[in-house]
C-alpha cells in the first residue's frame, strides 16, 4: 500500500447549466461505447451543449498525453464511454 498522504484538493466549481459548454466525448474503443456516446451526445445536445469525439486506439491502455491535451485544451467537461 502507499502510505503517502496528498493534500485535499478543490474541486473544479460547477457550470450552473450545461448549455454552452464544450463536451468531449471519449470512446475508449469497446464495444457499443460509439452507441452510448451517440445518445449522450443526442442528450447533450438538447440541453444546449457542443460536443467533440476523441477515440483512444486501445482500450486496455491509458490515455495518451496528446489525447488528454486535446480534451483539456478543448473541452469543459468530458464523459467517457467504460463498458460494452
Amino acid at each position: 500500500f502507499d502510505d503517502r498522504h496528498r493534500a485535499a484538493e478543490p474541486l473544479a466549481p460547477r457550470r450552473e447549466s450545461i448549455a454552452g459548454a464544450q463536451v468531449g466525448l471519449l470512446d475508449i474503443n469497446k464495444r457499443r461505447g460509439e452507441e452510448f456516446l451517440d445518445r449522450i451526445e443526442a442528450l447533450l445536445v438538447e440541453q444546449g451543449a457542443h460536443t467533440f469525439r476523441v477515440v483512444k486506439p486501445i482500450f486496455s491502455k491509458p490515455a495518451g498525453p496528446e489525447i488528454i491535451r486535446r480534451i483539456a485544451n478543448r473541452g469543459d467537461l468530458v464523459v467517457e464511454g467504460l463498458a460494452d
